[in-house]
């Protein structure tokens, strides 16, 4: 297996697509193998999505963009400014509410990071933010968004791992509410140092927040019904995501009265090119993963690590290091796809919960996207708000430093993370 990881990162540093940099660089595998029917290059693309848990990240990703179109974002942006507009750089913190509310509606951190910085960063700079902290606080927020259900990533691990999707879920809002709470405090200190002023002048009456929720229960209630559904036995996670469709469609058409014909036609292109893309990348992980549990792959990790620590705090450390260094080259859904088969096994070795797991390594992979050379979040913000890589790479120095400790603290209290899987199941 080290020519096959060694030709995918040659392939990745040529600027080959990630999807067929995996698939080439998995057929090496077979090449260097003989003694493996070389049918198997087209059968095991097919098999890998050949599974009924695996049809919830498209139903989950045309969710999130049926409720997008459905008015919910809107209405959104308009409670977080009443709750976080009186505070100081109070558009800042509208970006950490909204993307705790936004997670189970988006699920992607990509799509929230770019949807927040069209809709709050002019104004984010209009305030007199800098480009590099306004382009920083729409990224490194949008991490909340990947762990709130339904996040797309705790789906793929899942499904990867064979984890509970329903424990995961449940899990994700302790850890995103965590998130928020964290990254509320890191603006507020760097708003106070450079006198960033609030967006209101007077905290948002009672009145106008009760009136607010009275407009976006609806939203609101999502991530809770998916897991009541989960957990009551209602629902597959399959047949959530499927539920979620309809969900998006009743209350964008009955409720609100947002979604036209043209935007439910918008919104299936934009699912079909999301799903077209994550899905071509699932299929040829077949291929590229294959060897892994042939080569024993996963042995000789456990081996290595247990060799250095037997602690699973320690070991879950070296794995964030590991995650937080790979998840800089590498697209987050591709690192999960990839290092689940490998790490799982080992962590379970030593003790350590597989949800707990999970979710660190969804945070960690995801914050790839936000950190160079490779961000896709980073690009797509910077370009969105005119913003050099020089300025953001600055200014994301205190949100890494942030977020790698907050992370590396929930190492070390499972309890916290487990508690709301275990009450519930």
């Amino acid at each position: 297996m080290a020519a096959v990881f060694i030709a995918f990162l040659i392939l990745l540093a040529l600027g080959v697509p990630v999807a067929f940099a995996i698939g080439a660089s998995g057929m090496l595998f077979f090449l260097q193998h003989t003694e493996f029917p070389f049918t198997h290059v087209a059968q095991l693309p097919i098999t890998q999505t050949q599974s009924i848990s695996m049809l919830a990240i498209p139903l989950f990703i045309l969710a999130g963009n049926l409720m997008n179109a459905s008015g919910v974002t809107k209405r959104l942006v308009s409670l977080a400014k009443l709750l976080t507009g009186h505070m100081r750089a109070g558009l800042a913190q509208v970006s950490v509410v909204l993307s705790t509310l936004m997670g189970g509606c988006s699920g992607s951190a990509t799509a929230d990071a770019a949807m927040e910085a069209r809709i709050l960063g002019p104004d984010m700079i209009k305030s007199g933010y800098s480009k590099g902290f306004s382009a920083n606080v729409l990224t490194f927020t949008s991490l909340i968004t990947a762990t709130i259900p339904p996040g797309v990533g705790l789906i793929t691990y899942g499904t990867t791992g064979s984890v509970s999707i329903g424990k995961l879920f449940s899990a994700g809002i302790f850890v995103g509410l965590y998130m928020m709470i964290v990254l509320m405090a890191a603006i507020s200190i760097i708003a106070r140092i450079r006198g960033y002023k609030p967006e209101r002048e007077k905290r948002a009456s009672i009145k106008e927040i009760l009136m607010s929720l009275k407009e976006t229960i609806w939203a609101l209630m999502f991530p809770i019904m998916l897991i009541v559904g989960i957990r009551m036995g209602l629902f597959s996670p399959s047949e959530v995501g499927a539920f979620a469709c309809v969900y998006a469609v009743v209350i964008g058409i009955f409720v609100y009265k947002d979604l036209t014909f043209q935007k439910l036609l918008a919104a299936l292109k934009d699912s079909v090119q999301d799903i077209g893309a994550i899905m071509m990348i699932i299929s040829l992980t077949g291929l590229f993963g294959y060897g892994i549990p042939i080569d024993k792959i996963p042995q000789k990790i456990t081996a290595f690590m247990t060799g250095i620590t037997t602690n699973p705090a320690l070991i879950l450390i070296l794995i964030i290091i590991l995650l937080t260094f790979v998840g800089m080259f590498m697209e987050g859904t591709v690192v999960i796809l990839l290092l689940t088969p490998i790490l799982l096994p080992m962590c379970q070795s030593v003790g350590i919960d597989p949800v707990h797991l999970g979710l660190l390594m969804c945070v960690i992979v995801t914050m790839g996207v936000n950190t160079p050379p490779v961000g896709m979040s980073m690009y797509t913000v910077n370009t969105i708000l005119d913003c050099s890589l020089q300025e953001y790479t600055k200014e994301m120095i205190p949100f890494l430093v942030v977020i790698l400790a907050a992370i590396s603290i929930l190492a070390f209290f499972p309890d916290a993370v487990l508690f709301l899987p275990n009450l519930l199941y």
